[in-house]
């Protein structure tokens, strides 16, 4: 991570109109400069909703009684990676609730056998964890754990009733780099009552962190949620912010977040121009996808066919190379599925 005196000075974040475009040009030359038009293609498999947190932002949180909580089973979501995931993906993500119990009964088992009989890139999204439970994760073979700070606010972070406390997720962040984990994290933008000033914050604590990459989710009202009457981000924040971090951060990995879709009909789109190179493809089985709420029921799917879309639209092709292999922490290549080299 370079000094910070040696970034260039942050842009102005509420540019929009004619100013925008600029902006959002010099972060799309710069990724196009360090990737080419190769972008990364990463499956999701949501394994679990059951969350022991109370995120008022999050329709997952535990208070929510509307919600027909499930655990994925292990053994057909491996059948599903190593069977019929798409031949473009690199690396997959097991998502969950913050449910330890899953983290044994489903995330485990999984990693065990994916790092058996593939070469996939694991990545995991389980929130605050012990460190003897992150040891366990990594000695099975995931590599990179996804923990987001949210806010750089620590009493906004815990009006948000945000898991645990903020210098917690921060000291959990470090925790999982010292134990060697490529860490990525990731904020949200559109809060309600956000000031510009708490962007500029949220950019300036990123910087700060040991991370290999960082996400800019627009806020999204969820359903059954205390916030659900609050307004959708406005999208041109979030695409800045996804700028700004392109350009003090040339290397990151900066996703095409899904909520992107949610904010305009062209958002998506206009995140792979403003930086971001990496897209997921939702391999979540149909009849568990729709209690996955985070936002809305009516939830807008990265298919395979969208993503693939989506970047033959804008010149781009799915990079050969996995997430694992770019931070350099891959391990060794083992045999693919049969049924992707038939």
């Amino acid at each position: 991570m370079p000094p910070p005196d040696s970034l260039p000075p942050e842009p102005d974040l509420s540019l929009n109109g004619l100013a925008q475009p600029a902006l959002h040009e010099r972060a799309a030359a710069l990724t196009r400069q360090e990737f080419g038009n190769r972008v990364f293609v990463r499956g999701v498999v949501e394994v679990s909703n059951y969350c022991r947190e109370n995120c008022r932002y999050c329709g997952m949180r535990r208070d929510n009684r509307t919600l027909r909580r499930f655990r994925a089973r292990s053994e057909t979501l491996a059948e599903l990676l190593l069977e019929h995931r798409p031949a473009c993906v690199t690396d997959v993500n097991l998502q969950a609730g913050e449910d330890p119990v899953a983290v044994r009964e489903v995330v485990l088992p999984l990693i065990t056998t994916l790092r058996r009989e593939t070469n996939l890139g694991i990545s995991v999204c389980l929130g605050l964890l012990t460190p003897a439970l992150y040891g366990e994760l990594r000695a099975a073979g995931a590599t990179i754990y996804i923990m987001k700070f949210e806010c750089a606010d620590a009493a906004k972070y815990a009006a948000l009733e945000a898991p645990g406390t903020l210098t917690r997720r921060l000291e959990h962040i470090r925790l999982l780099a010292a134990q060697g984990w490529v860490v990525t994290s990731g904020f949200i933008v559109g809060l309600p009552a956000e000031q510009p000033a708490d962007l500029a914050a949220n950019l300036a604590l990123a910087q700060t962190l040991p991370l290999r990459g960082c996400s800019v989710s627009p806020f999204i009202p969820g359903e059954d949620t205390p916030l659900c009457g609050a307004p959708t981000a406005p999208v041109d924040g979030t695409l800045n912010c996804m700028a700004a971090l392109r350009l003090t951060q040339p290397r990151w990995v900066i996703p095409a977040v899904s909520a992107l879709n949610l904010t305009g009909s062209d958002a998506y789109r206009r995140g792979l121009r403003a930086g971001a190179n990496l897209v997921t493809i939702n391999l979540t089985p149909p009849g568990l996808r729709e209690d996955y709420l985070i936002y809305k029921r009516a939830r807008f799917v990265m298919t395979e066919e969208r993503v693939l879309a989506v970047l033959a639209a804008e010149g781009l092709t799915p990079s050969p190379v996995g997430l694992a292999s770019l931070c350099g922490n891959a391990r060794e290549p083992v045999r693919p599925s049969a049924a992707l080299t038939a």
